[in-house]
């Protein structure tokens, strides 16, 4: 591991670091430094509005070259075109509104957008700005229209932003920056081990109405679920992700959205059949209301009586049905015996593979960036310890392919059949 704690695609990479004029502009200093020390080439440039924010001789100082600002006013005759043939990686931190709106229309008024759009390099752009803007119809289209061309969009996180005012917007920390730019870099490398493979995946916790207004549900966030997709699909699978909750479609990546456990079953089994590997990390209910009330309960007509019924147990329809050379991956959101519970589990369902988590523990499953999971087989118990959710997809996904490869005899080759 390398001084930023990265496993090394960064060591020797040129990243053309982008920096949009917003108050996350201050942070680009620490992230110029944790890239250098990662061993990256560090080619820092500065919209007009980011040099209100941080100081040009400031990442001169940190980067491995000076700033670059301008179109016209740099030693290279054109600058953007030497930059984007340079980079192996461009980073936007932060990316402002107008910058993702410049990029997606294709206006190149100044050098960092002029670079975006001269490159053939993966770009990342991570975005920041107020929770107003973030929301704005027109900056999430921009941001669809971005991933539909295959750039890489690192989602703002939740917390205190400028003003005092706490929501959706504020920049990632500089670790999932650099975790992020190791997998755009990584997915570019041709790191493409599941291409021809068609993997079906759910994410998210299932709503089951009680009335017009309320439902049963449980803690899951569908991040665990969504990393898995999104890690599938830059190795290269057609990934289709039945969700519950709001999920972007990308390259490679369709989004199905669901609700209830019923949806999500009639939508899983319509995929099932042509799916070479089936990821269950959806916290499906196992009950719901057996009538649910068509208007809203009110208070005042006493505590109603509701009666329960299970929900469609999907993972095990699922491997009654499960096709040869198919491979089937369940979740166990457990708080005792995890090991043993994924064993259970794993051959009462019919799958190949059990992920188990013990959902109490601190930091790990619902809610949580971070997790720590057993991946269970017929034959082993692999732990995975504390790590990233987009860490632990890439276990999972690790163990599906070896899982996969056994069942065929072989490295899968196109249309995931197997070579000979």
């Amino acid at each position: 591991m390398d001084p930023a704690g990265s496993p090394g695609r960064l060591r020797s990479a040129t990243v053309v670091l982008g920096v949009a004029g917003g108050i996350a502009a201050y942070k680009a200093a620490e992230l110029t430094r944790r890239l250098v020390e990662a061993g990256a080439h560090v080619c820092p440039v500065l919209t007009e509005s980011a040099e209100r924010f941080v100081g040009a001789a400031t990442l001169s100082a940190l980067a491995s070259e000076p700033v670059r600002t301008s179109l016209f006013e740099e030693p290279e005759p054109i600058p953007h075109t030497s930059l984007g043939q340079r980079a192996d990686l461009v980073i936007v931190a932060p990316a402002t509104a107008r910058v993702i709106a410049a990029y997606a229309a294709g206006l190149s008024s100044d050098l960092l957008v002029a670079t975006l759009l001269a490159t053939r390099a993966p770009v990342l752009v991570c975005p920041a700005m107020h929770t107003e803007m973030w929301e704005h119809p027109a900056v999430r289209e921009n941001l669809a229209t971005l991933r539909r061309r295959g750039v890489h969009v690192l989602e703002p996180d939740t917390g205190r932003l400028a003003g005092g005012d706490v929501g959706a917007g504020r920049l990632p920390d500089t670790a999932r920056i650099l975790e992020a730019a190791e997998a755009a870099l990584a997915a570019e490398a041709g790191r493409r081990d599941l291409a021809g493979l068609r993997l079906l995946v759910t994410a998210g916790g299932t709503r089951e109405p009680v009335d017009a207004v309320r439902y049963l549900s449980n803690r899951s966030s569908g991040k665990q679920g969504r990393a898995i997709a999104l890690a599938a699909a830059e190795r290269g699978a057609e990934v289709v992700l039945v969700s519950t909750v709001p999920a972007e479609p990308g390259p490679r990546l369709e989004v199905v959205p669901v609700e209830t456990a019923e949806e999500m079953a009639a939508a899983v089994a319509a995929r099932a059949a042509g799916a070479d590997v089936v990821v269950m990390a959806a916290a499906v209910a196992d009950f719901r209301p057996k009538a649910p009330a068509a208007t809203k309960l009110k208070k005042r007509d006493g505590v109603p009586e509701i009666v329960l019924e299970p929900t469609p147990d999907i993972l095990a329809g699922l491997g009654a049905r499960k096709r040869p050379g198919q491979v089937l991956v369940g979740f166990a959101a457990e708080t005792g015996d995890v090991v043993a519970e994924a064993r259970r589990k794993l051959e009462s369902k019919g799958a190949d593979l059990l992920v188990g988590n013990d959902v109490s523990a601190h930091e790990v499953g619902f809610g949580w960036d971070t997790n720590a999971v057993t991946i269970v087989s017929r034959t082993a118990a692999v732990e995975v310890p504390l790590s990233s959710k987009r860490e632990i997809a890439e276990a999972v996904l690790d163990a599906a392919l070896a899982e996969l490869r056994a069942a065929r005899g072989g490295p899968p080759g196109p249309q995931g059949e197997p070579q000979t």
